[in-house]
């Protein structure tokens, strides 16, 4: 299977609406494709944390029969057909309570910024969670630069700042905004740096602009076709400097 077609199953898969066969691929698939890898684990990330969350509802059955009694009365009216096999009532039930879940989950006033923002955090949490915080592992810049290469369709830049307190871990793989992105992992005292790097959507210079999520600080920016997002824990005076750093090495 290519990875267009993992992109196009891997909500099926998750869900577990997939065929034995067809689960078999993308498992396979998935062991030897970091990019699919990190959309599945994104996905997983996602579906936990709604099924978790304060806002997760679960239709009771009395607003099931509500919904398909409708379904039932509107098709009536304007056309008389035969009736509708139970299993395809279901379905349609489920195609509307999805619509209204979805409105629902959606945060009013959420902009493409903080959905970023709430995507970084996730990617640096899980970095965390699961002890993957990178793929290749060096302090040398002209290791970790070249490792992207053929993995991505960018070159980003990397710099080692370990004179300035701010040592290179490596690099890894994630995936932001619906593209593989480069994660350069930088260290102060105990505290990881994550630093995402891809190609801007559009070429206007974006100035610095700092935000706070979950108890991290996060800041980002655009600068000569390139977008930047940094989070830490790491107090924001500190952080903003690594940030004027990493702008002046770019």
């Amino acid at each position: 299977m290519t990875c267009t077609d993992i992109q196009v199953a891997i909500h099926g898969y998750l869900d577990g609406e997939l065929d034995a066969v067809r689960n078999l691929e993308i498992e396979q698939h998935l062991q030897h494709c970091a990019v699919c890898s990190q959309t599945y684990k994104a996905d997983q990330t996602l579906q936990g944390a709604i099924k978790t969350g304060s806002q997760y509802y679960r239709a009771p059955a009395h607003l099931r029969k509500r919904i398909q009694s409708s379904i039932r009365q509107g098709d009536k009216s304007e056309r008389v057909v035969p009736a509708m096999p139970w299993r395809w009532l279901a379905v349609a039930a489920s195609v509307v309570f999805v619509v209204i879940l979805a409105w629902a989950l959606i945060p009013s006033g959420l902009d493409g910024e903080q959905l970023v923002a709430q995507e970084v955090v996730s990617s640096h949490v899980r970095s965390l969670m699961v002890d993957h915080v990178a793929d290749v592992m060096s302090s040398d810049q002209h290791t970790v630069k070249p490792w992207f290469t053929g993995k991505l369709d960018f070159s980003p830049p990397v710099k080692n700042l370990t004179n300035e307190g701010f040592p290179l871990v490596g690099g890894r793989l994630d995936y932001l905004e619906n593209r593989a992105v480069a994660a350069l992992v930088y260290q102060r005292r105990n505290h990881v740096i994550n630093l995402f790097i891809w190609p801007s959507s559009q070429d206007t210079h974006v100035k610095t602009k700092a935000l706070a999520r979950q108890g991290y600080h996060l800041v980002h920016w655009s600068k000569a076709g390139m977008t930047y997002w940094v989070i830490s824990d790491l107090n924001d005076t500190e952080l903003q400097e690594f940030v004027r750093l990493v702008q002046a090495s770019s």
